[in-house]
């Protein structure tokens, strides 16, 4: 019998390798690739095609870890502010693999239990479309059911200041995210930055609220696009956590291209070899 780790791990492969071949077009040239055990995957469905199919491509990181996925790959990488100038702008990518600490029935995420938010969501807005690669366990009908908290990455001066502002927001534990094991003392993302995690109540949706349900903090029972307006507020956030808002196809519609946070699709590696696929609606 499968143990549960092998069982996990062959569910993000399967989900990866789908993901890719669902989303990676031949003829794209700019591909955003992001932080964490499951993007291993994305990095090896991508190497599989070979060198026809990716030869052209060039790949951007959204940290140190897959800085060293895309150069082991014998993919070419480029820094996010190395892409090219056109008409005064850089090049959008034309896609983003990404992993995610949790997803909710609308498509927003919890991202940053590897330290590396704040380049992952430069990543994502920088893609015209944004893909979440996961497996089963990551998936919940709102944030904050199974994973606690929302890592929240911070200026280190500021931090005392802000976990009391915090705890007045409603978040009961606020702490300082420890580099232990590898490293004592607090953990110091690739920016020079602290991160904290917060923990809150399961963030409502949208369609949660109501005459006596406002998702305004009351209580610590935010809607997820208030709490995260209001966290972006304090002096000394970085970052947030928090992946929402609209997705790359909606952008275009909104005429707010390149500034997506949410994917247009998260596919799950479920337990029995399966994927599912969960698309924007």
């Amino acid at each position: 019998m499968a143990s549960t780790v092998s069982l996990v791990e062959s569910a993000k492969r399967s989900a990866a390798y789908q993901a890719v071949n669902d989303h990676l077009l031949p003829e794209y040239k700019y591909v955003g690739i992001g932080s964490g055990s499951t993007v291993v995957y994305v990095v090896e469905a991508i190497a599989s095609k070979g060198p026809s199919f990716y030869g052209g491509m060039t790949f951007i990181p959204t940290g140190s870890q897959s800085k060293g996925l895309i150069r082991n790959a014998g993919l070419t990488l480029a820094n996010l502010n190395e892409r090219p100038v056109v008409d005064g702008r850089p090049v959008a990518l034309d896609v983003a693999f990404d992993g995610a600490d949790e997803v909710d029935e609308d498509l927003n995420l919890i991202k940053g239990g590897g330290a590396c938010l704040f380049q992952e969501k430069l990543v994502a807005i920088a893609a015209k479309k944004f893909v979440a690669v996961a497996d089963y366990r990551k998936q919940s009908s709102h944030l904050c059911t199974t994973w606690k908290t929302i890592p929240i990455e911070v200026l280190p001066l500021a931090a005392p200041d802000v976990l009391i502002r915090l705890r007045e927001m409603g978040s009961p534990a606020p702490v300082v995210r420890s580099g232990l094991p590898s490293k004592a003392g607090e953990c110091v993302t690739d920016n020079g930055m602290w991160i904290i995690d917060a923990p809150f109540p399961p963030l409502l949706l949208a369609k949660d609220l109501n005459s006596g349900v406002t998702g305004t903090g009351k209580d610590g029972v935010w809607e997820i696009n208030a709490l995260a307006a209001e966290l972006l507020k304090l002096p000394g956030i970085v970052e947030i956590g928090l992946f929402h808002g609209f997705n790359g196809d909606q952008a275009v519609t909104l005429g707010k291209q390149l500034q997506a946070q949410k994917p247009v699709a998260a596919y799950f590696g479920l337990a029995n070899g399966e994927v599912q696929v969960q698309n924007a609606v």
